[in-house]
């Protein structure tokens, strides 16, 4: 039987501010949809000191496929490279899935020799 793999919802306190419980709701019911089940959900103020660290600790331990985040304003706009080459990164307000490269992708042909 298939294992069903593990997310975890991440969110930034300050970025969600009233609607926190709708963006926790949001992003767990997205990740069931595409089939995960849902670990935990971290959320770090904006103070947290190395939140993308923190969160990629958090992935390792929980053996998370990927993170879903309610939107990229809570990664201040853009996904973090070090996140991305870890583990998966869902958006809730896009659908956006900004994919990890397990395999190294080819490098590019060298078309100037024809």
């Amino acid at each position: 039987m298939l294992e069903i793999p593990t997310a975890v919802g991440y969110l930034r306190a300050d970025v969600s501010g009233a609607r926190q419980p709708w963006d926790e709701l949001q992003s767990r019911s997205l990740a069931k949809r595409l089939g995960y089940t849902v670990a935990k959900t971290i959320v770090f103020g904006p103070h947290t000191d190395d939140p993308v660290r923190r969160l990629i600790n958090v992935v390792r331990a929980a053996q998370a496929e990927a993170v879903v985040v309610p939107g990229l304003d809570h990664f201040d706009g853009r996904v973090p490279d070090a996140l991305v080459a870890v583990v998966d990164v869902i958006a809730v307000d896009t659908g956006d899935i900004y994919v990890r490269w397990i395999i190294p992708p080819d490098p590019p042909a060298d078309m100037g020799s024809r």
